[in-house]
């Protein structure tokens, strides 16, 4: 099959052959931004006459830079926001994930994806797997372990795999690695999938395009750079992410979620995972690890994380978007630990409804500063004793989780943070917690969205006295900068987040931040995986506190409201965001037992706990009783917009979000 590989040809030249509809040649972008279409093409050694166009013999393109390019915070002619202009095909990145079934690839694919995008780099991830199940052959791993095979002949294509027949009553024999007719099968599906990546990073508006698939052969490997290259004309780079895990319970654990996936759904959880341990076996066949010889291949770049964080092994990484990618990977564990999120207590300039400021805490944001301590040692010695009863079932401490143990072999407790901004009304908030209990600190990272010119003034100040102003602001909620010294948008309160978020990944403790509305909108969307025009849609109200934990299958969350009279905090009816097990909202044991158990703030009914938690013993200092039925509820839900493809048991949480004007 003859195609034409070259991206964006010069406008008003004619091609002399027909192109194939499977790589289209011109796309207008628009994108993201108004970057406008390239006049030259982005092949560094310039368009030539066996690419089908009628070129002068002497054009020639010299090598783009592929430097750094920051959405809000670099700008140039070509990328006036700072995303990646469509000629700069360089600045791009393919990461190709390598590793067994059951080797934590998903896991490691979504989080990273969900950082990249969160820094407003486009990334999606493409599962071969996703490509085999919505095959019309219908065939997987159900019942028959589909591993890498020898790569299919030069001459196959992508597009059009031979016939082939399903001999059911032979299943080992279709299946075995050395089957010519079921590998051109494979290698169809891998190429599919690689070539709907390309199309998106190429042509569509993708940064970062992501294969999730085993890939776990040498010649798989290197079949996939050379389908890159030949595509980009040697111009896309490729990082490919391998995932080893030699850990045995932590290689048990992905074998058990794997059981509640798309391929068995619906089956005996015996035969299911007798089947998979099969499959992992067929892969194990014929897995080559990336080594020696393919680091003598030009270009080649790779990452090799081992049980998944505990070691990295990063090798020849090249360009921005991959230094970024090999960061993050250094900064996430499998720790069980709580993050709590919350803005300041009620200060005097939310009274008078004035942006910005430095103002002091009122009357009422005292009362929720103390009542937030009392909440926050309470939730603490509920983690414990969830910890330790879990510990007590098991026997052994689970290496899972990479925690250190005590001389008796129980898991540590966790220490707890409090992190506040730098001004007062955050400050205040965390006044009245014991720092001899909590880890205490002030970031400047964590200060509300610098309002410039109109720090202090009210909304409606605004649009009369600036009506220019605020009605840009109107249009581009996310990427609108204040003028004015100090003056910010919400991009650059993401990048100033950045290490807070990377420090959060990589601590194995609990941390409350205490912080703002706009920060506390964008750390909130980094954890539920939100769009760009959701984080600001997103509503924060004073008084309410989130609680998200971390999970081998994304991130779990649930809300809390304060209750002025009640002097408590209790879990808003319908927040809590379970993806796999129903959550328990058994309360703890009261005084008061005649209101409704839903709406109490049981630490029982803002986590995923196994069902022997159904019972916790009585415990002193019980909160007090539930709200009333009339308690605020949200109830909106609207799932994540960011393109992350992966099966719903692993998708991140989808989230409760009320539209806020502010």
């Amino acid at each position: 099959m003859t195609t034409n590989t070259q991206l964006n040809p010069l406008p008003l030249l004619s091609p002399s052959r027909a192109v194939s509809q499977n790589y289209p040649t011109v796309v207008r972008r628009t994108a993201l931004t108004d970057t406008p279409l390239t006049s030259t093409p982005n092949s560094p050694r310039g368009l030539q006459p066996s690419d089908g166009y009628s070129v002068a013999p002497f054009l020639e393109l010299p090598r783009r830079a592929t430097t750094l390019d920051v959405p809000g915070l670099t700008k140039s002619r070509v990328s006036p926001d700072g995303t990646i202009a469509a000629r700069d095909i360089g600045s791009k990145l393919v990461i190709v994930m390598v590793g067994l079934p059951a080797r934590g690839k998903s896991y490691i694919t979504k989080k990273l994806a969900r950082y990249m995008n969160w820094l407003q780099h486009e990334t999606k991830i493409f599962n071969v797997g996703n490509t085999r199940r919505q095959s019309k052959h219908h065939v997987g791993p159900a019942r028959h372990p589909l591993p890498d095979s020898p790569v299919l002949e030069a001459s196959l294509g992508p597009k059009s795999p031979p016939p082939v027949e399903l001999d059911t009553s032979h299943p080992a024999n279709f299946f075995a690695p050395d089957n010519p007719q079921t590998a051109a099968l494979r290698e169809s599906w891998a190429l599919q999938t690689l070539d709907e990546l390309l199309d998106w990073v190429l042509h569509g508006n993708g940064s970062i395009g992501i294969l999730d698939a085993t890939n776990s052969t040498v010649k798989r490997r290197r079949m996939v750079l050379n389908r890159v290259k030949d595509r980009s004309n040697g111009g896309l780079k490729v990082l490919f992410l391998e995932s080893v895990c030699d850990d045995k319970d932590l290689l048990e654990q992905n074998i058990r979620l794997k059981l509640s996936g798309p391929d068995y759904k619906g089956q005996n959880p015996d035969i299911a995972l007798a089947d998979f341990r099969l499959r992992v076996k067929n892969y194990e066949k014929t897995y080559e690890t990336i080594g020696d010889e393919e680091e003598k291949t030009e270009g080649f770049q790779y990452v090799k994380m081992i049980n998944v964080g505990r070691k990295v092994v990063a090798y020849n990484t090249q360009g921005f978007l991959a230094g970024q990618a090999v960061f993050f990977l250094l900064n996430f564990n499998l720790a069980e630990r709580q993050i709590w999120i919350t803005r300041h207590g009620e200060s005097e300039d939310n009274i008078l409804g004035k942006l910005g400021g430095d103002a002091s805490l009122s009357a009422k944001g005292v009362k929720y500063a103390r009542a937030l301590v009392r909440f926050m040692d309470y939730q603490r010695t509920e983690f414990r004793r969830r910890q330790l009863e879990r510990f007590s079932l098991q026997s052994t401490v689970s290496q899972i989780s990479s925690q250190p143990t005590t001389p008796k072999g129980e898991p540590v407790e966790p220490h707890f943070c409090v992190w506040t901004s730098m001004l007062k009304r955050s400050i205040e908030t965390a006044k009245w917690f014991d720092e001899d209990t909590y880890d205490i600190k002030q970031m400047r990272m964590l200060n509300e969205l610098g309002s410039g010119i109109c720090d202090g003034m009210t909304y409606e100040e605004i649009r009369q006295k600036f009506p220019k102003e605020y009605e840009a602001r109107v249009h581009d909620k996310i990427g609108y900068r204040y003028p004015g010294v100090g003056g910010e948008s919400y991009l650059d309160v993401i990048n100033r987040l950045r290490p807070v978020i990377v420090e959060v990944e990589r601590m194995q403790d609990h941390v409350l931040l205490i912080g703002h509305r706009v920060v506390a909108r964008v750390l909130l969307a980094y954890f539920m995986n939100l769009g760009r025009q959701a984080i600001g849609d997103l509503d924060v109200p004073l008084n309410t506190l989130w609680v998200l934990e971390p999970k081998p299958y994304g991130v779990y969350w649930a809300v809390y409201q304060y209750d002025e009279n009640k002097d408590w905090f209790y879990k808003i009816e319908n927040s809590n965001s379970s993806l796999t097990t129903p959550t328990n909202s058994t309360p703890p044991p009261e005084t008061v037992t005649s209101a409704p158990s839903s709406s109490v703030a049981s630490p029982e009914a803002a986590l995923l706990l196994d069902t022997k938690d159904a019972s916790p013993p009585p415990t002193a200092n019980m909160p007090p009783p539930p709200l009333p039925s009339r308690s605020r509820s949200m109830t909106v839900t609207a799932p994540s917009p960011l393109s992350i493809e992966s099966h719903p048991v692993e998708n991140d949480a989808g989230v409760d979000i009320v539209i806020s004007s502010l």
